[in-house]
């Protein structure tokens, strides 16, 4: 019942310009019915009497890779659902566990080098955000790779303060898990910096400073000297000068 009624291809879009910034999505014209389904999956995925071992067989690879399609659907109210579904799917289903993380890892690939389009990559990056959370230590290779090959690159999107917020969670959740990523990810954002756009100037500014709340003294002193040259660099004065406390506060906090 739940595939036939969800799973489908998604129609393209009526406005071929759409701007998620600027424009209004496009609603699901049959969203009363499709909402019934995906309440339904959900109830069945959060029953007490759920049985991972029976629904592997129906829950597999290629459903999940239909699920994580429809995360392009223009219309928000679904891709909540989405979101909800594909978490609990892979809080349940270990099996699923690095296949769903593999896949999103393709999604945004082709979203930086291919498309530059997925409505979905903000709901994604808060699924992910939850799963970062929940890494055992060490951190694997792979984690790593996708932090400094994936999360890092995200950040030149053209649609970056869609997603912005959610990106720069994933990025400090990963600083808490292992402080010895904090110099991959300062010289990452250093190397993509914004040198055109105040907007995204803005951001990068305000992710910052989140990564200089939680930083250690001894990460601090690796990555000082590029941090203090980028903030002479500067053409924004008021987040600079936010900026330069934070490095001020670190900077006492590593020689202290």
């Amino acid at each position: 019942m739940i595939s036939v009624n969800i799973f489908r291809t998604l129609p393209p879009s009526e406005n071929p310009e759409f701007d998620p910034e600027e424009d209004e999505p496009t609603l699901e014209a049959s969203w009363p019915h499709l909402q019934l389904v995906y309440e339904f999956f959900l109830r069945f995925l959060e029953s007490p009497d759920f049985q991972p071992s029976m629904a592997k067989r129906y829950l597999d690879q290629k459903c999940v890779l239909q699920l994580l399609e429809l995360f392009d659907s223009e219309d928000p109210r679904e891709r909540e659902y989405l979101k909800t579904i594909l978490h609990r799917v892979y809080g349940k289903l270990l099996g699923l566990r690095a296949y769903i993380r593999k896949q999103i890892n393709n999604i945004f690939l082709r979203f930086i080098y291919e498309t530059e389009h997925f409505n979905g990559v903000a709901e994604l990056l808060e699924i992910l955000g939850s799963i970062i959370n929940g890494f055992a230590l060490p951190l694997k290779a792979e984690h790593k790779q996708f932090l400094v090959r994936v999360l890092i690159p995200l950040h030149t999107a053209r649609s970056l303060s869609i997603f912005h917020a959610q990106l720069a969670y994933c990025v400090v959740q990963f600083m808490e898990k292992d402080a010895t990523v904090t110099e991959y990810i300062i010289r990452g954002l250093l190397k993509c910096w914004p040198k055109t756009c105040t907007q995204k100037e803005v951001m990068y500014l305000g992710e910052m400073e989140e990564i200089l709340d939680v930083i250690e003294p001894s990460q601090f002193l690796r990555i000082q000297e590029p941090l203090f040259r980028t903030d002479r660099c500067l053409h924004i004065p008021a987040p600079t000068s936010r900026l330069r406390s934070g490095l001020c506060i670190s900077g006492t906090m590593s020689t202290s």
